[in-house]
């Protein structure tokens, strides 16, 4: 499809989507950053409501209030947002970073949540904190869909980084504007023009719906839907802009942004759990994807979250290389979630992570990219970005990678 005829048909669908646009209340997707809690504050304990569902929110989760005489609708969560015991207790550790783990847990805090690091030139997971939750069958992507959406949407050539689309009225934005600042409407006129098949041959593509690991040990599998969400429910548009209907994975995450990382390599994702395992490490490439192109078209609106947008938050604590993102918070029955993956671009080479938060008002995407930045700080406080300093070597996918899966290539 030409550019064009594109913009022209989104603008048709904006016309539609601006009245039917599904919003939830405030609370649920409103970004907000929330500070560290003391023990004498925290609750007893986290307490997970089953990450593994993607179900919308039920009424007893919700009351009424009002505010200047206006009823609204405030949000009651039953998750804590802090834990009591230390963190990453359980977890199989001996074939993980030490130094990439120690940065991971002093980042998090008492945050409940877990903290995933990639080397995306290889598909080595360095560290998983809180492994339990991060190989669960997932929870609704909130706002971080839209990466896969903004790539699908390139890919297909309805929009470029700075085409203005119309999103009614007067009122008209791109996408790098509208990946910095989240703008649901945006990827719902989107998701509307690409359409439901579209849209899940680019999530299938990218991995979501299937294991992301290579015999990862407990790894579930995160779901994407045969059928899009009913219109009634917001449909395709509503699945483009909060992720609704779909369970994703930090792995699942993790791999996909990888890919962007790399310039279009999807690795499976290897977790060694013993040092002879580290030694013989080799890269499994699961597929290739055809993005090199349109990679430059999506950084900036990555960039710019981290810049002025919605996870500007980490350069609170980290400005010392750039860092691309993209947040994402929203809520189910009762448990409010917080995303934010990245992908540093450090002069030893690129890293990604993935902290992904559980609990009530005091999570949020914006939350979980300060965390990224506490997390990026203390690997630069132990040298790890030096260039004699810890960081494993980076090796080149198209020489040292085994490929796995050849016949599930790009271009089918």
């Amino acid at each position: 499809m030409k550019l064009g005829l594109a913009a022209v048909l989104i603008s048709a669908v904006a016309a539609t989507a601006t009245a039917q646009t599904h919003k939830r209340p405030s609370a649920a997707h409103a970004h907000t950053a929330a500070p560290h809690h003391s023990a004498a504050h925290q609750a007893a304990g986290a307490h997970h409501a089953p990450a593994g569902r993607s179900v919308r929110r039920q009424a007893s989760s919700r009351h009424v209030v009002a505010h200047r005489g206006v009823r609204v609708h405030a949000e009651r969560f039953y998750t804590s947002s802090f834990v009591t015991t230390p963190q990453g207790q359980g977890d199989v550790v001996d074939g993980e970073d030490p130094v990439v783990r120690a940065a991971a847990i002093e980042a998090l805090g008492n945050m409940n949540g877990t903290v995933l690091a990639i080397d995306p030139s290889s598909g080595r997971i360095l560290t998983i904190v809180n492994q339990k939750l991060a190989l669960s069958a997932g929870a609704e992507p909130c706002s971080t869909i839209k990466v896969m959406v903004a790539l699908a949407g390139l890919k297909e050539g309805l929009v470029k980084a700075d085409t203005p689309v119309s999103l009614g009225g007067h009122y008209s934005l791109d996408l790098t504007h509208a990946l910095a600042k989240s703008v649901n409407l945006y990827f719902e006129v989107l998701g509307r023009a690409l359409g439901f098949e579209r849209v899940k041959h680019y999530a299938n593509e990218f991995g979501l719906g299937e294991l992301a690991g290579y015999n990862i040990a407990g790894e579930q599998l995160g779901t994407y839907p045969d059928v899009p969400l009913p219109q009634a429910q917001g449909g395709v548009g509503r699945m483009c802009s909060f992720g609704e209907s779909i369970n994703m994975t930090p792995l699942q995450l993790g791999a996909m942004v990888s890919s962007i990382a790399n310039g279009g390599t999807l690795y499976y994702l290897q977790h060694p759990t013993t040092p002879q395992e580290v030694k013989d490490f080799q890269p499994k490439v699961k597929r290739l994807v055809d993005i090199k192109d349109i990679v430059p078209e999506i950084m900036p609106g990555m960039s710019g979250a981290v810049n002025y947008g919605t996870a500007r938050g980490l350069h609170a604590s980290f400005v010392s290389f750039p860092v691309l993102g993209k947040t994402g918070t929203c809520s189910n029955n009762g448990t409010r979630y917080g995303w934010f993956v990245s992908y540093g671009d450090a002069p030893t080479g690129r890293i990604v992570t993935v902290v992904f938060l559980n609990g009530d008002h005091n999570v949020a995407g914006p939350r979980a990219a300060e965390l990224t930045g506490v997390f990026y700080k203390a690997m630069q406080n132990r040298n790890y970005f030096a260039p004699n300093g810890t960081a494993p070597s980076q090796q080149s996918p198209t020489t040292s990678a085994s490929l796995v899966g050849a016949s599930e290539h790009a271009g089918r």
